[in-house]
């Protein structure tokens, strides 16, 4: 008897231990998350800049921050640029501290982010470790040079709503490192009206 009892009470504690662990890592994960500083903002598009990003997506924030800010929007430069800080946010996995950790998600139509945030977890995504403590060692990738091939407006149907002049852009890029050049390196997005603002409504 006093063998079990002693058993039982191991087995308590070993769970309870494990509890304590998954929520102290749970909340550890918040707090972190909830200490990253915005650093700069577009508050009428609703784009924000957080201090984490790397160089490169800051100076293309600061870029598109330019056209937005000017007094006549040039809203060809508008698309190309978001689509240039979507490519490098997204495809970039190296900055990103876990698969949750998505990027370019602001760039994305509000009617399709849940689905696209369940796709890219299951996805591209997938195998990315946690990195919340900065002691990964996995080696991911990290965008290059991005062109943009081909912009054209045309009318796109989605849902119940019609865009008679959404933008549909084709894009290729590259990797810092050649050992990632059999990832994907193009692709066809296509960006909407909401308003004033564009957003991705496909990516093909």
């Amino acid at each position: 008897m006093k063998k079990r009892k002693r058993r039982i009470r191991i087995i308590i504690i070993l769970i309870l231990i494990a509890v304590i662990g998954y929520f102290l890592y749970q909340n550890l994960g918040k707090k972190e998350e909830q200490e990253i500083k915005v650093i700069s903002q577009v508050e009428k598009y609703g784009y924000s800049l957080k201090e984490n990003k790397p160089k490169k997506y800051k100076e293309m924030f600061e870029e598109l921050k330019k056209i937005l800010n000017a007094k006549e929007i040039e809203e060809e430069e508008y698309a190309k640029k978001i689509t240039e800080m979507f490519i490098y946010d997204f495809y970039s996995l190296n900055d990103k501290t876990a698969k949750t950790d998505v990027g370019g998600v602001e760039f994305i139509h509000p009617n399709i982010l849940e689905n696209f945030l369940e796709n890219a977890q299951d996805t591209y995504y997938k195998y990315i470790e946690n990195n919340i403590y900065n002691n990964r060692k996995q080696s991911l990738p990290t965008v290059s040079n991005i062109t943009i091939e081909d912009v054209k407006q045309q009318e796109f149907a989605y849902e119940k709503e019609i865009d008679d002049k959404a933008y549909v852009i084709k894009v290729n890029w590259s990797y810092t490192d050649d050992s990632f050049s059999n990832y994907q390196r193009e692709a066809t997005l296509v960006l909407a009206h909401v308003d004033h603002k564009l957003y991705i409504i496909q990516l093909q």
